[in-house]
């Protein structure tokens, strides 16, 4: 198997050391898989620009999306990341659990997480009655669409940290 390195400040582009201070100085460190994103030139600058975009979802359905997603795909890294953050948007150690296995207590964020799982495990095809349920929790088309582009994120990231297999730096998220 091949073997990747986290490459190091001095490894990277001048442009993805800049961006490396600003993580730095916003998170206290730079997280492993955003420095494996820096072995290319662009992509982390065209990553957070598209992680960080406007979107009609909340933190809260967002952190739940990215944990849904990353349990499907079977990335450690992801999940414990955003085990982290989950529990920084409000989120339980159950409800995080939940969630990872597909479900939630709160009815409207159970038909996000639902369908999120759904579009994950069936490559974007999913039942009437699974999309009729969202958009009856009162969810919108603006939403379905914020959707997909939140599971297009996360399955980038779980892709690349699946390929790589990059040391997690987040305390590991416990396995189902």
């Amino acid at each position: 198997m091949q073997k990747f390195n986290v490459p190091a400040r001095g490894e990277v582009s001048g442009s993805n050391q800049a961006i490396f201070d600003n993580l730095q100085k916003a998170l206290g460190f730079v997280p492993n898989l955003y420095a494996a994103i820096a072995w290319s030139d662009n992509a982390l600058g065209k990553y957070l620009a598209f992680q960080g975009g406007k979107t009609s979802l909340n933190n809260k359905e967002k952190e739940a999306v990215n944990l849904v997603v990353s349990q499907v795909n079977g990335c450690r890294y992801c999940q414990s990341a955003h085990t982290v953050l989950g529990k920084m948007n409000g989120f339980t150690d159950d409800e995080v659990i939940n969630i990872r296995k597909g479900h939630s207590s709160d009815l409207k964020l159970n038909t996000l997480v639902v369908l999120a799982q759904e579009i994950t495990e069936q490559k974007g095809r999913v039942k009437d009655e699974t999309l009729t349920k969202f958009f009856n929790a009162g969810y919108t088309r603006e939403h379905l669409v914020d959707l997909i582009m939140q599971v297009s994120d996360k399955i980038a990231m779980n892709y690349l940290h699946n390929l790589t297999n990059i040391p997690i730096d987040f305390p590991i998220a416990p396995e189902l």
